[in-house]
């Protein structure tokens, strides 16, 4: 590797990005495509870095395995910045593989951990807790050592475990400080933001309020019935009634639970469950028979009494009653949870961070589209779809992945 090539990768390691493009903006060899891709990836032109990543690739002969190895896990960085989660993980696997191999260990856990953050974007938290355990942090350079600490939190945060979260943010912040990068360290400052930021509404005692992360990881740990409408399961404890497949118990359960300690009206459970605005004998029949099956499901945690004019909830032990909410709450929630990151998202990888299928993802994004609640640029397969700015809520209720004892 000459000089320039060396001096052009010293200065992408430190954060001077047009001080690498000056020295190596008028070469085409394939290390020089290289660095051009990475530093025009840290400008924010995607598409010019991917092109030239691609062509870098291209360029490396059969004994550069490791150079071409390098290209493809910046590449994969890429796709995951621009979130293109349809580009292809066992090509990252293969390099991160390729890259153990030839003894390049830094780069291999830079893989590593671009597949955690990939399995954090989906929800896939089992497997990205197994991945990161093999990740040893100790020998990374400063700011690998930060996004590895960025996995560990964002992990620590979806599980609600946040003085944990806040340990490894506090470690991430360090590690970005050592090295002195502004805006890895602005990627630190925003990603503990969500500590202190709302992050679900608790209705108890027909009062609501906003309340942070480490209220509702104490709520759950609590003697408290949480009736938890962001996950639509019933719990108290480790004891959990999952009620997602169930949507008519869960909205009597909720409904029941906003009342408590009183008791809810027959006319509003049947509106909320049923959505009957005239109801008729066979809807209070009905009513009956659903009450009779949600006192079966939470048997073990609750009853249901009849009063004159409705039902009330009763929680065994004489617990507090509560009904945690998401911050937001409309047909296309868990879309707009995604978005609010502010990055820009294509509608495949929507659904694949959903678990739905395309078109059903292009009919919600066209119906936020027209009610003004996000917006798309591009056009075909280069479509992409972002929320408008200054979303003031964390997606980490929203996003897919369980909850602690799910």
């Amino acid at each position: 590797m000459d000089s320039l090539i060396t001096a052009a990768a010293q200065a992408l390691a430190s954060g001077d990005t047009l001080g690498a493009l000056k020295r190596v903006s008028l070469r085409d060899d394939p290390p020089a495509l290289a660095l051009r891709g990475i530093a025009m990836a840290q400008l924010g032109d995607l598409v010019r870095a991917k092109a030239l990543l691609k062509a870098a690739a291209r360029g490396f002969g059969p004994r550069e395995a490791v150079a071409r190895a390098r290209c493809i896990v910046a590449e994969a960085e890429i796709a995951l910045v621009s979130r293109d989660l349809t580009w292809p993980q066992k090509a990252l696997d293969a390099a991160r593989r390729t890259l153990e191999s030839h003894g390049d260990r830094l780069n291999a856990a830079h893989a590593g951990n671009l597949q955690v953050r990939r399995l954090l974007l989906i929800g896939h938290l089992d497997e990205a807790e197994r991945r990161l355990a093999d990740l040893d942090p100790a020998p990374l350079p400063p700011a690998l050592r930060a996004g590895h600490e960025l996995a560990v939190a964002g992990i620590e945060i979806r599980r609600l475990r946040t003085r944990t979260a806040r340990e490894a943010l506090a470690r991430a912040t360090d590690a970005a400080r050592s090295a002195g990068i502004p805006a890895l360290s602005v990627e630190v400052e925003q990603a503990a933001q969500v500590l202190d930021a709302p992050a679900a509404r608790l209705v108890a005692h027909g009062e609501e309020r906003v309340i942070r992360l480490a209220e509702v990881e104490g709520l759950l740990a609590s003697d408290t019935l949480v009736i938890d409408a962001c996950r639509n399961v019933v719990r108290n404890g480790s004891h959990v009634v999952p009620l997602a497949g169930r949507p008519v118990l869960f909205a009597l359960a909720r409904t029941l639970a906003e009342a408590a300690p009183g008791d809810a009206p027959r006319a509003v459970l049947l509106s909320r469950a049923f959505r009957a605005r005239h109801a008729d004998e066979s809807h209070r029949a009905r009513l009956r028979v659903e009450i009779g099956r949600l006192r079966a499901a939470l048997e073990t945690l609750a009853d249901i009494k009849a009063t004159k004019r409705g039902f009330v909830l009763m929680s065994r032990g004489k617990r507090d009653i509560a009904v945690l909410a998401p911050p937001v709450e409309e047909e296309n929630a868990f879309l707009l949870a995604l978005l609010a990151d502010g990055e820009a998202w294509s509608s495949s990888a929507l659904a694949i961070a959903l678990g739905t299928s395309p078109r059903t993802v292009q009919r919600a994004l066209d119906a936020l589209a027209s009610a003004g609640k996000v917006l798309s640029f591009g056009n075909g397969r280069a479509r992409r779809w972002m929320a408008p700015p200054a979303v003031a809520f964390p997606t980490v209720l929203l996003l897919p992945g369980p909850l602690p004892s799910d």
